[in-house]
């Protein structure tokens, strides 16, 4: 009789390893899926751009269908079909079919666990407002899309300025809304470090944008937001950008160990602590390439890796997923972001003594038509010249150039080392001296004392 594996989680980190356990195992291996929403594997990054008008309707950003899957994996894939509890002694996950409203038990051999995150909602008055939208998933962008087209949108304010809060406000911005972003921190983009942050303010306030930050939301009401400083911030609309948490809470319920913000740990081949369990994606924590520290990043890259090494081998093969570095991209209209490794404060954190040196240069050649400014700041050990992380910020042909820095760290190279790599060159594409490669220099001379 063949094995049950049920995956819970249809988008990156549960069908990543379905398909891959389904190569593995094409025969003696049943595999259920359960989706809670109408999509599966979709792009949630795209939905700022879906918004903003780039993207053409929900439906381009699903890159395969639940159909896909049932006719070309032969995965029985249940979307509306949402699991609400599991029991590891009798091996049975207890699954609400939402369209039939009816509960039932269904049995497994096997379990991954792909759950996903959620929109950090604190408990304000009135966050659960019909006019208050989150963006995690395909459902939400939905929910925000009819909103946005069965009313006036005049004025629309975004909690949160990290990555989903900018591009979320630079949609909003392209449909001609006046936009208001509120953070209660001190910059936006926290994971940069201060100043390559102010640039990113500078940005947002040179187009338009109303950027008020150290400004906590007090609440939500039918005339707007309202917050510490500045009272009522009125909104016909307001988007949360706060970043997300692990839903975690069904794989805890059922005694599996969590860790780092109370997200699942995982070992290297992304099992879990309860045998035969499994987790894969924005539910569950990471090991740090850097830092060495189990960390918790939610990104759609990592959830990717980590449900092919478990897909891998939930079908009898091998797999491991090292870690990661944070390594994340972003734009606002055509200002480019990027960062990997380390901030300033986290190597701090993590114990480091290092230096960190900042260049400015241009994406080509400084004579080259159409060249613009790239910022560059990197960060080395002390006295080692160890690579810790770095952080760019310019305009187009600037953020992935990050890359470049990603693969250095994976590597573990000294920033001296990185001053022979034998980068690419011609005058529309960059300097003579890579931007990259001026910041290396540049920080292996501080390590050496040049």
């Amino acid at each position: 009789m063949a094995e049950r594996l049920v995956v819970i989680g249809g988008d990156a980190g549960g069908m990543a390893a379905a398909s891959q356990a389904r190569r593995r195992r094409p025969q003696d291996l049943e595999i259920v899926a359960l989706e809670k929403g109408r999509w599966t594997s979709y792009s949630a990054c795209g939905i700022p751009y879906l918004v903003g008008g780039d993207v053409g309707g929900l439906e381009d950003l699903v890159a395969r269908s639940p159909q896909t899957f049932r006719d070309k994996f032969r995965i029985d894939v249940r979307t509306r079909h949402e699991a609400m509890q599991v029991d590891l002694d009798r091996r049975k996950v207890e699954v609400r079919d939402h369209d039939h409203d009816r509960t039932y038990a269904l049995g497994f051999d096997l379990l991954h666990v792909a759950t996903g995150a959620r929109p950090l909602r604190p408990p304000l008055p009135g966050i659960d407002g019909g006019f208050v939208h989150g963006v995690q998933t395909l459902e939400d962008a939905a929910h925000l899309l009819d909103h946005v087209r069965s009313a006036s949108i005049r004025r629309v304010v975004v909690v949160g300025a990290g990555y989903i809060g900018i591009e979320m406000a630079e949609a909003f911005v392209k449909r001609g809304a006046a936009v208001t972003v509120v953070t209660d921190l001190p910059q936006p983009m926290a994971s940069l470090d201060e100043d390559m942050g102010s640039l990113v303010a500078d940005a947002m306030r040179a187009y338009g944008i109303d950027l008020r930050v150290g400004e906590p939301v007090l609440g939500f009401d039918d005339q707007g937001v309202h917050t510490r400083a500045s009272g009522l911030v009125p909104a016909d609309l307001v988007v949360l950008g706060m970043g997300v948490t692990p839903s975690s809470d069904l794989a805890a319920g059922a005694g599996v160990a969590t860790g780092e913000r109370g997200a699942i740990r995982v070992d290297r081949r992304q099992r879990t602590s309860a045998e035969g369990i499994w987790a894969a994606g924005d539910c569950c924590e990471s090991f740090h390439l850097v830092s060495g520290r189990h960390v918790y990043v939610a990104l759609g890259t990592v959830a990717n890796k980590q449900g092919r090494v478990a897909g891998i081998n939930l079908g009898g093969g091998y797999a491991t997923f090292p870690g990661v570095l944070g390594t994340a991209v972003t734009k606002l209209c055509s200002l480019e972001v990027g960062r990997t490794g380390l901030s300033s404060a986290e190597a701090a954190a993590a114990g480091f003594e290092f230096h960190a040196v900042t260049i400015d240069s241009t994406t080509r050649a400084g004579y080259f038509p159409g060249t613009e400014p790239i910022r560059i700041k990197m960060l080395a050990e002390r006295r080692s010249g160890r690579l810790l992380g770095a952080q760019i910020v310019g305009r187009e042909g600037a953020a992935k150039r990050i890359d470049v820095v990603a693969t250095a760290l994976s590597a573990g190279m000294t920033v001296e080392e990185m001053t022979a790599l034998d980068l690419s060159y011609a005058p529309p594409f960059s300097p003579v001296w890579d931007p990259v490669l001026v910041a290396a220099r540049k920080a292996a001379d501080a390590t050496s004392g040049r």
